[in-house]
């Protein structure tokens, strides 16, 4: 049988000019998760980025924690459907406004508390981009989306029953494909997505055209090896 481990890129840079990059945290993350493979001796045959920045510098962080000798017969290759959607496009197109990065930063600044208002105000954003009302508003809709992240998943099926895969990729990703093994609804899958940790892995087994989840959102080498702290959302 084998694996594919989907594992959530380490923490970004919100707030910077370019989110996509780790943070110093996330390369932490992405080291702490490195360190557990070094120690479970895990071997892989095959590492998967899905074309970001972060994906790779996560990939790139986390394996060289782990022993040459455990990744001597490893194929790397970038897949660009693991890719996240354009959470900036599906931000702007629920509200223009914020075109302007000062004024974004000023109405978060505003609030008592500003992680909990980007939340509300992303989660509104969310509906508007997965209600389907709205779909000429958007270079990539939501059932596009979903079936992108379903193709990237379905060129992994393989007949080698050992084969195992690592795939870095983003939330959003990772909370489609849960929708895609397990019947959720849409507003399930958004809710889901804000549950995913940095740097957690999501483990699925694989056999012929069959992908079963083993587990889901697994950050226990933040909680095991890391600071307090060191188990972040965003």
């Amino acid at each position: 049988m084998g694996q594919i481990f989907l594992v959530r890129h380490g923490q970004a840079s919100f707030g910077k000019a370019n989110y996509d990059q780790l943070s110093e945290l996330g390369f932490e993350q992405a080291r702490l998760l490195g360190q557990w493979y070094a120690n479970t001796r895990q071997t892989f045959s095959k590492v998967i980025t899905g074309g970001m920045v972060r994906h790779r510098q996560t990939a790139d962080t986390c394996l060289s924690m782990v022993p040459r000798k455990q990744l001597l017969e490893t194929e790397w290759a970038t897949d660009a459907d693991f890719a996240e959607f354009d959470h900036q496009e599906v931000l702007l197109r629920h509200c223009p406004e914020f075109a302007d990065a000062a004024a974004f930063k000023a109405l978060l600044a505003s609030h008592v508390d500003p992680p909990r208002a980007l939340e509300h105000l992303f989660r509104a954003a969310m509906q508007r981009w997965m209600g389907g009302w709205h779909d000429g508003d958007y270079a990539e809709t939501w059932p596009d989306f979903r079936r992108r992240c379903v193709r990237a998943l379905e060129r992994l099926d393989t007949d080698s029953r050992q084969q195992t895969t690592m795939v870095f990729t983003s939330g959003g990703v990772i909370a489609a494909l849960m929708q895609h093994l397990l019947g959720l609804q849409d507003f399930q899958v958004m809710e889901l997505n804000w549950t995913l940790a940095n740097c957690a892995v999501t483990k699925l087994m694989q056999r012929p055209g069959q992908f079963t989840l083993s587990y889901l959102n697994n950050y226990a080498h933040l909680e095991w090896l890391g600071q307090p702290g060191a188990v972040t959302y965003r």
